[in-house]
């Protein structure tokens, strides 16, 4: 999973940096079922790297379906001091939202 060698076994340390970047806290028996699971995506992915899809042409999507949209008209809604009566946290008029970014937004 480093650079230096593509076709080698994630380690668990390789493991616990996807984790971390993935903002997932994850234990040791984790880690360790996880690197199992990102094996055997890696295998899927090189069995399908081994494919002959000369000719193929590709699908912009499996199936044949279409999205059916309504028409968007307004239709009655909640007061909003109900609403806010219902969430678990305000600030003044509005719902409080836990922070997800870090400074300097996205």
């Amino acid at each position: 999973m480093t650079s230096s060698d593509s076709n080698s076994a994630p380690t668990l340390a390789d493991v616990a940096k996807v984790a971390a970047l993935s903002r997932l806290a994850l234990d040791p028996d984790a880690l360790d079922s996880a690197r199992g699971d990102l094996l055997a995506i890696l295998q899927h992915v090189a069995n399908l790297q081994t494919l002959d899809v000369e000719g193929v042409e590709p699908m912009p999507k499996p199936q044949d379906t279409v999205n059916r949209l309504a028409e968007d008209v307004p239709g009655p809604s909640l007061d909003r001091d109900v609403l806010l009566a219902m969430a678990p946290k305000t600030e003044g008029h509005f719902i409080a939202v836990p922070k997800v970014l870090g400074e300097g937004g996205a």
